[in-house]
């Protein structure tokens, strides 16, 4: 049997259940019938607004300062220190280990900063190495220097300078057998440094430092604070954090247990006290960059560019923010038409954000709908706050701090060659500056290690030359400053990077086996590898050997063949040569005797003066021609430039062969170069050798008579008067 309907299955009011209205229209005409409408459409207003995809909170509480009380506010434009106390983590602290803080965070964190201190701290501690005037004790503080890492002890000393201003090192010292010390190439001798007063503590024989350990500023105060500045010694004190504290007085494990009992025991009791532990004044060594006397501690350098940092910071964060929204589009949906006179209603609003809201994903979105609908998409220019130009100010201002000259960045701008050179001496100055206090730590340390193992002088502590020029140009100077004996070898090698002990042992090694003739001789300025050859081609060309004496075969020559020579003597017109006759006559030893006077009276000489001053002259007009000829001839031969250029025996060569040739002319003929060559050919004649031996003979008796050798223009007149003798005596 069917069941009964009930009332509440019955559909009293069928318009229930009709979709409701989308749109209301209304009549120009008609007031009320307008403003019925738009109250209807603004049932709607709920619906209009943002379309939430997703949903998240960030848990972060923000506080919104818009409604402070008073005439004060949030906006823009408040004092520096309303900026900090509302902005507190970009605040500049004041106080000064806060400013520690502050610096060595900067220098971890960011990457322009900790780059250009750590390129400053390697550059100023480049090349650090100790010499010693003697061998053996250079040796000695090498090998200490390389035991207490001195090289990184020195890079992190000039890194602590930079980054926060002061160094507190901890001193360990050592005290070494003397067979540890000989094994260091120890020299014993009288200390030549006598100190009297307390400028030097007492230093225990062979008890040497050993081990040096920096100490963080911020853990350290100073005792009696500004106070401290008044007395000489000042006293330091670490004050134990509360983590450190908890981890002596409660070890966790055994591990932490066997450390806390190697300590020693005055940090325990500091811990248990909670009172700071006071520093050994004889082994605590604290150094400041450019600190005030009446400063406790010195600012570090970065402190005055933070400021900047805090900006770029800000930038970075800017930058972040814009590139979220950089391709953010906005689309506004418009339901209705007031200029047709459509208003939605709630119904036609719901029903576009249930639309939207479940079509959230990327892609193209088919919408139906109808019968006025109006979209709007609006596109952000954030993307223009996008760029390097807000960065550069900034970035000039910290590389300024920092002393790093624009000419070095290699971006930003650096014009003017004026700014250029004061900036880059900015940076060698402040670069000095820590190897100057660099220095006075290590001489400290040095005179200790004099003492205790006696050294007669100190070693002394050398760096690799701080140039930013050329370096090629540099090193080519310093080879020419060693081939004068300006600087010395070991130097030249050092700056190349070459150990100048190996390189000696290689050298001498090199030298004995070219000395043995086991290795090739070095090809040099001072060193002719054809030697042999050479001496072989003068002989040949002055005459000296015939061809077969220095091993050449010639062939026989074809007939009618002629050398050079002989062709140039056939061209030669033949001039009588000048008599010279030296024939003895009768035996020798035979004649008068010596000192005996003679028996007849000698006929008298006859003298034509007109013909002894005429000849006298042609005689020193000859030379000149003669030397005009025969100079280039003897400068292509000795391969110079100039007759200056010979050497002493050279020049006294060919004195000889001009003479020679002067003797051999006939008087009063024309000298040409013809005729100088054919004299030359008989350069090795028999009787023109007597001739020119006479001649030395009367040229020695002259010099001994005048007690001095003669002048380059007495020895022209002496041989045109010997040329004379000669021919008036023939």
């Amino acid at each position: 049997m069917p069941r009964k309907k009930t009332k509440n299955d019955a559909i009293e009011n069928s318009a229930a259940i009709m979709p409701p209205e989308a749109y209301v229209t209304w009549e120009d005409s008609n007031l009320d019938d307008k403003r019925n409408a738009l109250k209807e459409a603004s049932k709607g207003l709920e619906e209009f607004g943002l379309v939430d995809k997703t949903t998240a909170n960030n848990g972060r509480y923000r506080l919104d300062f818009s409604n402070l009380d008073g005439s004060t506010s949030g906006r823009p434009g408040l004092t520096r220190a309303d900026y900090d106390y509302f902005r507190p983590e970009e605040s500049i602290p004041t106080h000064i280990k806060g400013i520690f803080h502050k610096a060595d965070s900067i220098y971890n964190r960011v990457g322009l900063v900790k780059n250009v201190i750590d390129l400053m701290g390697d550059f100023a501690s480049q090349g650090i190495r100790l010499v010693h005037p003697n061998k053996r004790v250079e040796k000695f503080y090498r090998k200490w220097f390389e035991k207490v890492n001195g090289e990184d002890r020195s890079e992190r000393f000039l890194n602590n300078i930079y980054r926060v201003g002061n160094v507190i090192i901890n001193r360990q010292t050592a005290k070494i057998s003397i067979k540890t010390a000989e094994s260091f190439y120890k020299t014993a001798a009288s200390p030549d440094l006598i100190i009297n007063g307390d400028e030097a503590p007492f230093v225990e024989k062979r008890e040497i430092p050993w081990k040096y350990t920096f100490i963080d500023p911020i853990c350290v105060d100073v005792i009696a604070g500004s106070l401290a500045s008044f007395v000489g010694d000042k006293l330091y004190a670490i004050t134990i954090p509360a983590g450190l504290r908890k981890t002596i007085n409660s070890p966790k494990s055994e591990a932490e247990q066997n450390i806390v009992n190697q300590l020693p025991p005055a940090i325990i009791e500091a811990a248990q006290t909670k009172k700071p532990y006071l520093l050994d004044p004889a082994k605590t060594l604290v150094f400041h960059y450019k600190k005030d006397d009446w400063k406790t501690w010195a600012y570090p350098m970065i402190y005055s560019i933070m400021d900047d940092i805090n900006i770029i910071e800000k930038l970075k964060l800017a930058d972040l923010a814009a590139l979220d929204g950089a391709i953010s589009n906005i689309r506004i949906f418009k339901l209705g038409s007031l200029e047709h006179k459509i208003a939605p209603t709630a119904a036609a609003a719901n029903k576009l954000s249930s639309i939207l809201q479940n079509n959230v994903g990327g892609g193209t979105m088919d919408l139906v709908w109808g019968p006025d609908i109006e979209l709007l998409e609006s596109k952000t220019a954030v993307h223009q706050f996008l760029g390097e130009g807000k960065y550069i100010p900034h970035l000039n201002s910290i590389y300024a701090g920092l002393g790093i000259p624009p000419t070095l960045t290699g971006t930003f701008g650096a014009a003017g060659t004026t700014n250029n050179f004061i900036s880059l001496k900015t940076l060698t100055q402040r670069l000095q500056y820590g190897r100057k206090m660099l220095t006075h730590f290590w001489k400290k340390e040095i005179e200790i290690v004099q003492k205790a193992m006696g050294f007669k002088y100190p070693a002394k502590v050398e760096f690799d030359r701080m140039d930013l020029s050329n370096e090629d140009a540099e090193k080519a100077l310093l080879i020419q400053l060693a081939d004068r004996n300006i600087v010395s070898d070991e130097l030249i090698q050092r700056v190349f990077g070459f150990d100048p002990d190996t390189e000696k042992s290689r050298l001498n090694r090199e030298t004995r086996e070219r000395k043995s003739d086991r290795m090739v001789q070095k090809a040099g300025p001072w060193y002719d590898p054809e030697f042999e050859n050479a001496l072989k081609k003068i002989s040949l060309q002055t005459g000296l050997v015939a061809p077969s004496q220095i091993g050449l075969i010639l062939d026989k020559k074809k007939t009618g063949d002629k050398n050079l020579l002989e062709i140039k003597l056939d061209l030669t017109p033949k001039s009588p040569t000048m008599p010279i006759s030296t024939t003895q006559k009768g035996i020798p030893q035979q004649g008068r005797p010596k000192n005996s006077k003679d028996s007849e009276k000698r006929k008298t000489k006859k003298f034509a003066p007109q013909t002894g001053a005429s000849l006298n002259i042609w005689g020193l007009s000859a030379q000149e021609i003669i030397s005009d000829i025969l100079n280039p001839t003897l400068l292509e031969f000795y391969d110079k430039k100039n007759m200056r250029s010979l050497s002493s025996e050279q020049y006294n060569e060919a004195e000889i062969a001009k003479t020679k040739i002067f003797f051999y002319i006939t008087p009063f003929a024309k000298i040409t170069e013809e005729v100088v060559l054919e004299a030359f050919a008989q350069l090795h004649d028999a009787k023109l050798a007597k001739v020119y031996a006479s001649y030395k003979i009367f040229l020695k008796h002259i010099q001994n008579s005048m007690n001095r050798d003669l002048t380059i223009e007495e020895l022209k007149f002496t041989k045109a008067y010997f040329y004379q003798l000669v021919y008036l005596e023939e």
